[in-house]
């Protein structure tokens, strides 16, 4: 009985965590960004961490009751409603549909450059409420939070994190500015393409001039929907000299949610730590009627389509004519479509409220995932090695589904201009030319081929932070520089005016030498 006891011991002593216990406050971003967020949320309560979310109290999928997290619900707006988000859709359809004009463009740009105005305003109001509300801020202090872990794809948490001096860990794709790796990392323009405007780190002499066109542009947008907001918020609770993207740069662990199948080849940071496919997991068994639905498919396989957690339907006529196409195919089709029924559906398609996306990716049976470009299911996409075909509808799905073609695994479909032919066709190319498929599988292999699985990785990297109290040491005292200093301009300004300086002095000594020769001679003469 001894002997069995210690190897109890010794079994329990390996098994625990190597961590204690630590508590972290999260201030997450509502909708699809908070699919990915609960995963990690999840994940650290199994491993015996204490968490609290921070919510607003008209959260869309944050709950205020769960069994891995405390809440506390802010009274406040979290910007996300589901009409609301809706009409907004509806209206870049709407645009996009009227045509390719440059009116047309600059219409549907103008409209989400106000859209996200009015997305940051409401955060800072928020975050003005909370930080006037002192029982609230007392109590956050009082709990004695290990860190902050936030999306930084709103500065709620940042802000939140410095105010109350913990250490920040982001779970990131997006800052408040753009693209997490333009917030941190170098980013030379000669190949590091801007994202969202279609180019790959090969770029040819005139794809260079758009990519800084498109920079500009990119710092226009920053000036116009995010510094009137966060600038001086941040002036009147931080300090006149201090810049909002300063609190950004300074977080500890940056988790970026993708990797090298994803993203380019680009510099990157010490701090930063690459978690693309965390949220996959093995698949589970489908149910009894939707595996028979599945098996009922044949050899012709299946096709699943569904636009993601934020779009439930399309458009009528659009989802007309999808419906149309998919009637044409021996292929069965699972679609999550919550709108009204088609009435061209043909008998081999089911829809559904909701599907289970990983399970179905899984399936032997799947051929194609028809999808709208968000990040997880893309890469939920290429963990299972399933083709794609998109229809990106807003943000960051088409240059997410850019990336895929460019990779050749995809074909990708303008919404504005779907209809059942061109549909219908894009859907047999990626069904019937071998090398969607193929390349594909070869994506999924580089994708596996780690030595840590992606949220093993994230966990011991926010177990780390709570261990050191933070990580300081891998980051850059950069963002503490001016623009003149990051690049060196007072430096090179200062050895050019040393330069300036000598040839000056040069020049004035051989005038005189000369002079004083010249006087020496024409005495001479005389």
């Amino acid at each position: 009985m001894d002997q069995l006891a210690l190897v109890t011991m010794a079994v329990l002593l390996c098994s625990s965590p190597l961590a204690d216990g630590g508590k972290v406050l999260v201030f997450p971003l509502d909708g699809s960004h908070w699919i990915n967020m609960k995963v990690i949320i999840e994940e650290l309560h199994s491993r015996g961490h204490e968490i609290t979310v921070l919510r607003p109290s008209d959260s869309w999928y944050i709950k205020a009751d769960s069994p891995h997290y405390k809440s506390i619900t802010m009274n406040s707006s979290g910007g996300f409603d589901e009409e609301e988000f809706s009409s907004f859709l509806n209206t870049m359809i709407t645009m996009e549909k009227q045509g390719v004009s440059i009116w047309t463009r600059l219409s549907s740009e103008y409209e989400m450059l106000t859209q996200m105005y009015m997305w940051h305003r409401q955060l800072i109001q928020a975050l003005e409420e909370m930080f006037e509300d002192t029982e609230l801020m007392q109590s956050l202090h009082e709990a004695k939070y290990d860190l902050v872990l936030t999306d930084p794809a709103i500065g709620g948490g940042v802000l939140l994190g410095h105010r109350l001096g913990l250490p920040l860990v982001f779970n990131v794709r997006w800052t408040v500015q753009g693209e997490g790796h333009q917030a941190i990392a170098p980013s030379p323009l000669s190949y590091v393409p801007i994202p969202q405007k279609q180019l790959t780190d090969k770029m040819t002499f005139n794809q260079r001039v758009m990519n800084l066109l498109y920079y500009i542009y990119a710092l226009f947008q920053t000036w116009y929907a995010v510094d009137p907001n966060y600038k001086p918020f941040v002036h009147r609770h931080f300090g006149s000299d201090v810049h909002y993207m300063e609190l950004f740069q300074s977080a500890d662990i940056w988790l970026m949610r993708n990797d090298f199948t994803f993203e380019f080849p680009r510099p990157t940071m010490p701090n930063v730590v690459y978690m693309a496919g965390f949220q996959c997991k093995p698949s589970k068994p489908l149910s009894k009627e939707l595996e028979d639905f599945v098996q009922s498919s044949g050899e012709h396989g299946v096709i699943i389509m569904t636009l993601g957690t934020l779009v439930g339907q399309l458009p009528e006529d659009i989802a007309e004519d999808i419906a149309a196409a998919f009637a044409q195919l021996p292929q069965k089709v699972i679609w999550r479509h919550t709108g009204k029924r088609p009435s061209s559906l043909g008998n081999n398609t089911l829809l559904l409220d909701w599907l289970p996306q990983t399970d179905l990716l899984a399936h032997p049976k799947t051929r194609v995932f028809v999808a709208h470009g968000g990040t997880n299911g893309i890469q939920e996409a290429i963990y299972h090695g399933v083709p794609l075909l998109g229809l990106p509808l807003m943000f960051d799905q088409h240059d997410n589904f850019f990336r895929m073609e460019a990779r050749g695994v995809a074909k990708v479909l303008d919404i504005a201009t779907v209809n059942r032919d061109n549909f219908l066709e894009a859907l047999k190319e990626v069904l019937h030319q071998p090398s969607y498929r193929e390349k594909m599988k070869t994506l999924s292999s580089l994708h596996r081929d780690q030595p840590m699985k992606p949220l093993d990785r994230a966990m011991f990297w926010i177990e780390f932070v709570m261990r050191h109290k933070g990580a300081s040491h891998l980051r850059t005292e950069s963002y503490k520089m001016s623009t003149i200093q990051y690049y060196s301009v007072d430096v090179l300004a200062f050895l050019l005016a040393v330069v300036l300086l000598v040839f000056t002095a040069l020049i004035s000594a051989l005038k005189c030498l000369w002079r004083r020769s010249f006087s020496r001679s024409k005495a001479k003469e005389e």
